[in-house]
């Protein structure tokens, strides 16, 4: 009888445990899908809003160094605040182990300050996310519906439309940003910036980030290799109309260096070390954050895998254009059609990120050799390093095509230098020259055409003028 009576009391306090209700916020389950499933087989209620203690930090162009606090249970604040009502409003919500003053995160709103006036307001849920994964996975789902619900007070107490917002989040803040816009019709815009992949990847949609949260949905993945074996943080499931995957998606140049290095590298022991063990994870905020300075220095270009990309198929732009990965992701003319989309483009291996692509090829003269053949580009804003465009047998009237990813866009290009090498001694000292170069820039369908007559010998410079 004592067993039956202690098998009761556990049935009931598990029962007591399978739904919790927080007033304005709704109630949350433990079932499915949200526990007790393959991929959430762990069944585990969030803690409450006043255990998470969510904070609205609000920074505007008149107040960028220091927050005004708001707080959904006094709408005094708000109306004391620098909030303006004709500008759009971007929240920015961080991930897992991280908090809302962070330095990415407030460093964010000092460069949208830069090329707007904005409301800027950074979610800071730090308690509930500094905990243990599954606990803050489930966090997610309270946090989520809080950001709905100041978005909803905005809405009914300042007519202030959903359409004007627009919510960024890194890591599990991607996934905060779905939960607070599957409440919100009409959202303008949610960008994931490297969604986590763990308890939320192949879930339902009510349980992830999907393109169904906001008008429009992009998605930047920086850390998509499998959780099991690779430690990938990030999801590889497209969870956007746009979802870009720079440098493939999976390991991002720059971050294979050793952790003393690492660390190093960057102020204090434990941003080095942050830094090292989820490189891959944090670029994806990295680059966003360097795409509001740089308007065209991340452009993407459609293509079924990386491996295409790389083989140089798919290249130029289509003609509908190529999207920039990042801020500006929602200029693109065609980001919202019917099938999600997937991007690719390469960035460089630490600050500054932008690169610009360039399709060239070369049309040889002179005499067959043996060598490489690399060009530099000169246009009215500077110029390039050289680039090698091909190695092997250099044969006149052949043509060698190559694409590359420069550092700079080097505007209107005005000539074109041409160098070729093989280091070995040749008695003969042969000449080779290119008869013609000609030079595509990533969404022009104009090529420039390059021209000379003249061939030279190994290491000097030739130089090639329009034609």
């Amino acid at each position: 009888m004592l067993i039956f009576w202690a098998i009761t009391l556990f049935l009931l306090g598990a029962a007591k445990r399978k739904e919790v209700c927080y007033e304005d916020l709704g109630c949350f389950s433990d079932t499915e899908p949200w526990g007790g499933t393959a991929i959430r087989p762990l069944k585990i209620l969030p803690w409450s809003p006043e255990k998470i203690g969510t904070r609205f930090l609000l920074y505007t162009n008149e107040n960028p160094n220091n927050f005004q606090i708001l707080l959904l249970s006094d709408l005094s604040t708000i109306e004391a605040s620098n909030f303006q009502m004709d500008r759009k409003t971007r929240f920015i919500i961080h991930g897992f182990i991280d908090k809302g003053d962070e330095s990415w995160v407030t460093d964010m709103c000092k460069n949208l300050f830069e090329v707007e006036e904005v409301n800027c307001i950074c979610v800071d849920w730090k308690t509930g996310s500094q905990n243990t994964y599954p606990q803050a996975a489930n966090n997610v789902r309270v946090v989520g519906a809080q950001v709905a619900q100041m978005l909803d007070i905005l809405l009914t107490e300042y007519s202030y439309p959903p359409s004007k917002v627009h919510l960024i989040g890194h890591s599990l803040g991607a996934h905060v940003a779905g939960k607070a816009g599957s409440k919100t019709p009409g959202l303008s815009r949610i960008t994931g910036l490297d969604p986590v992949e763990a308890s939320f990847e192949s879930t339902p949609e009510e349980v992830r980030l999907d393109p169904s949260d906001a008008d429009f949905v992009d998605v930047i993945h920086t850390d998509a290799a499998p959780l099991i074996p690779f430690l990938g943080f990030g999801t590889n499931q497209q969870m956007g109309h746009l979802d870009f995957f720079p440098n493939g998606g999976e390991s991002m140049p720059g971050c294979k260096k050793n952790a003393l290095s690492q660390i190093v590298d960057l102020d204090g022991i434990w941003a080095g070390t942050r830094d090292f063990v989820a490189c891959n994870h944090l670029r994806s905020y990295k680059y966003y954050l360097e795409s509001i300075l740089h308007p065209d220095g991340f452009a993407a270009y459609p293509c079924t895998s990386y491996k295409s990309f790389e083989s140089d198929k798919c290249f130029p732009c289509p003609d509908q254009g190529c999207p920039q990965m990042g801020h500006y992701a929602d200029k693109f003319a065609g980001r919202t059609s019917e099938e999600q989309q997937k991007f690719f483009l390469n960035t460089g291996e630490a600050s500054n990120f932008a690169r610009w692509r360039y399709g060239v090829s070369i049309t040889l003269s002179g005499r067959t050799a043996t060598g490489q053949i690399k060009v530099a580009l000169f246009g009215n804003k500077g110029n390039t390093h050289q680039y090698s465009i091909f190695r092997g047998i250099l044969k006149p009237g052949s043509t060698h095509s190559y694409e590359f990813d420069a550092k700079l866009d080097v505007g209107t290009i005005e000539k074109v230098k041409f160098l070729w090498n093989n280091n070995v001694i040749n008695p003969t000292l042969p000449k080779v020259g290119a008869v013609k170069i000609t030079v595509q820039k990533r969404e022009e369908k104009t090529v420039y055409n390059f021209c000379s007559e003249d061939t030279v010998r190994e290491d000097t410079l030739l130089t090639l003028m329009p034609c």
